[in-house]
């Protein structure tokens, strides 16, 4: 499952109108953070951007990718670093799946 819709609801309740906002955010945010994964130069920078995106994925109900980057923040405390490659392309993956639901949802908040 790549959403948990009762979270995404319960903050569409509780932002209101700033629901599209948070939507467009996330979606900012997650560029920049999958960036991070991306250009870390070792351990320490990739677990912390690891971190850094499971939390704001978490927040938004994003419970796939918040998952895969938990697994990636773990693995990167590990030495030697082996199959973190596959890792971070698994999370680009994920990514694309809730991309592609939140720009759904986006369109959805704008024009109801």
């Amino acid at each position: 499952m790549h959403i948990d819709h009762k979270v995404l609801s319960d903050l569409q309740e509780v932002m209101e109108d700033g629901y599209l906002q948070l939507l467009e955010t996330f979606l900012e945010d997650s560029e920049r953070r999958l960036s991070q994964l991306h250009e870390a130069k070792n351990a320490d920078e990739l677990g912390m951007a690891a971190h850094s995106f499971k939390g704001s994925s978490s927040n938004m109900g994003a419970i796939g990718l918040a998952h895969l980057c938990q697994l990636l923040e773990e693995r990167a405390k590990q030495r030697p670093l082996h199959g973190i490659e596959e890792l971070v392309s698994r999370i680009d993956q994920e990514y694309l799946e809730v991309q592609r639901f939140y720009r759904a949802e986006r369109e959805r908040v704008s024009t109801s």
